[in-house]
């Protein structure tokens, strides 16, 4: 049996895929399999962290949703009940009756919409960087950033969203500013020469917001934010976490909404803990770390609340 498998599915003929990757730790797996719902500008291939803290524990499910990575272009319309499907699509072709759910920034409302829809089909769920509020001013840099790609001005696209998605503010201390900026900044400018449908992508994800109303009733919610999350802030997602009734909300010190990126296998760690129903007040994130001397250092202890 094969350690990973790509499954293709369709929804309203739109073509989309998942990748399995079984878990590698000796004799069964400790906690239902992690379905991750990343970004809208990330695939299934980006989660190796993730993957690698996760893999001994359980499956692991990423996914190139309609509209993301590999995967055919949305049709006109909302499109947040045509993904909510997809995703039921993949736990349908899993085949098992429950599964943990990782959901990062644009993701996290699409986790969000899962566990509200079918809670009897999730077992756990982490949701970070949750775009509870985005600000007119964040709205209009991305619409921005658009038109530059409409342009043929790749590059320049690729800087704006950058610079739009990172605090880039020197009086606030983010470890690995200048690694994370280099790498999103390449990511996007990969994406932009090689998606044709990265402009739409983008507009919906800012303009089609989800729906944050209720909670996941009677599912266990872990919250956790970037200490300086420029797209929404630590304190509005702290209040969503209140709102849901979450088990427990964390704020990552020294990071904003790249948290996954710039302290990711810390963030990993957390998700593993709480998959496997165990504390998440020993985490490598939630204590100080020795400086890192390039380029960027590890931050001071966050708050758990």
């Amino acid at each position: 049996m094969s350690d990973e498998v790509i499954r293709s599915l369709t929804v309203s003929d739109v073509p989309y895929s998942y990748r399995l990757l079984r878990h590698r730790g000796p004799g069964p797996a400790r906690t239902e399999p992690v379905l991750v719902i990343g970004g809208a500008l990330q695939g299934m291939g980006g989660w190796q962290q993730l993957e690698a803290a996760l893999g001994p524990f359980a499956d692991v499910v990423t996914t190139d949703l309609p509209g993301m990575g590999g995967a055919g272009p949305l049709p006109p319309g909302p499109s947040h009940g045509l993904l909510g499907r997809a995703l039921e699509g993949i736990l349908d072709d899993l085949g098992c009756a429950r599964v943990n759910v990782f959901g990062f920034s644009y993701g996290a409302g699409l986790a969000h919409g899962l566990v509200r829809r079918s809670p009897h089909r999730v077992a756990r769920v982490v949701l970070g960087g949750v775009p509870v509020e985005i600000s007119d001013g964040l709205l209009r840099a991305g619409l921005d950033a658009e038109r530059l790609l409409a342009r043929g001005e790749a590059e320049a696209f690729a800087e704006h969203i950058a610079a739009m998605l990172l605090c880039l503010d020197e009086r606030r201390h983010v470890t690995r500013r200048a690694l994370a900026y280099r790498y999103v900044r390449r990511a996007l400018l990969h994406t932009a020469r090689h998606s044709p449908h990265l402009g739409d992508s983008v507009r919906r994800a800012l303009t089609e917001r989800a729906d944050f109303s209720g909670g996941p009733t009677g599912v266990p919610t872990l919250v956790f934010s970037g200490e300086h999350d420029t797209v929404t802030s630590a304190g509005r997602q702290r209040l969503f976490a209140e709102r849901i009734g979450a088990r427990h909300f964390l704020t990552v010190p020294d990071t904003d909404h790249w948290v996954v990126l710039e302290r990711a296998r810390e963030t990993a760690d957390l998700a593993a803990r709480f998959f496997t129903d165990r504390s998440p007040a020993g985490a490598p994130c939630l204590r100080p770390v020795a400086r890192d001397p390039e380029p960027a250092g590890l931050g001071a202890a966050a708050g758990v609340r």
